[in-house]
């Protein structure tokens, strides 16, 4: 583990992305302090631009504070991209598991139940499932982990079919160990490596996918989040840029820390992979 920690802190990209993860984090975790004001208030005209006495980036077309709903929609949309991920996770882990780990008609068939998620597009079945059960944010968590959770649960699948015919497995089923038990303690903890990366890329892609939903006016009205700011400002880009450039800027900036510290960690947990891209 310490090995890791190093290699990771030798990728300047990846010390980039966790720094401004760690800014995203903390203007989340301040934003009561920063801007005791619910963002939600109107504090000024309509339309004032950025760097207006007492608004720094301006107002929207209630008067509302942009910098204030940017730093509470941080810890929304963090929480969303955060929960849905580790809701995908869970089902795909789950159902990944248990086909490569079973194999035969078990495999096949939760493969057809993957495959037929896979078939939809992603966004179109967001969409829908927003759509159907209305926009709150259980709605919108639960489309997200609906359309992520497939591609976790083959990356899954391959890993176990891979690993159950490794010594250490055949060895641990010799010795009469039980099934939940080879899964959990012996082929589990040797496949976190390539599902820790691939989780932090799915957070990154829930957090778009809720700014997207947002966009097209099925985010959750009662929760100030980036993608809302950005979807109520849809009809005024012209008259008032300032209250879709910032908060797109704070989905880019998120986003892009995110997939530095996916990359980093895929270096750090897989040096040998790195090694063998660099050789000539």
């Amino acid at each position: 583990m310490k090995g890791v920690f190093t290699r990771y802190a030798q990728t300047k990209g990846g010390l980039l992305g966790l720094a401004i993860l760690l800014a995203v984090i903390a203007l989340a975790l301040t934003a009561h302090w920063l801007f005791p004001v619910s963002p939600w208030d109107t504090v000024g005209a309509p339309f004032e631009p950025p760097l207006t006495e007492g608004m720094l980036l301006g107002s929207d077309m209630l008067g509302r504070d942009v910098a204030a709903g940017i730093a509470h929609g941080a810890y929304v949309s963090l929480l969303i991209g955060v929960v849905s991920t580790v809701a995908a996770l869970a089902v795909g882990i789950t159902l990944g598991a248990v086909a490569g780990y079973v194999g035969g008609w078990v495999d096949h068939l939760l493969v057809g139940f993957i495959e037929f998620f896979q078939t939809i597009p992603s966004f179109v079945l967001a969409v829908v499932l927003v759509a159907i059960f209305n926009p709150r944010i259980e709605a919108i968590v639960g489309a997200i982990a609906v359309v992520s959770w497939p591609p976790i649960a083959r990356l899954v699948r391959a890993e176990f079919m891979s690993m159950r015919s490794r010594e250490y497995v055949q060895a641990a089923w010799l010795t009469g160990r039980s099934d939940i038990a080879i899964i959990f303690k012996e082929i589990l903890p040797n496949t976190l490596s390539p599902i820790v990366v691939a989780g932090s890329m799915m957070v990154a892609t829930a957090i778009l996918l809720e700014s997207a939903l947002s966009f097209l006016g099925l985010g959750d009205p009662n929760l100030m989040s980036w993608g809302y700011i950005i979807g109520s400002s849809r009809t005024v880009m012209r008259m008032a840029w300032w209250m879709s450039v910032f908060p797109g800027l704070a989905i880019v900036l998120t986003v892009l820390a995110i997939n530095l510290i996916g990359e980093a960690l895929n270096d750090a947990l897989n040096p040998h992979l790195q090694s063998v891209e660099e050789a000539p």
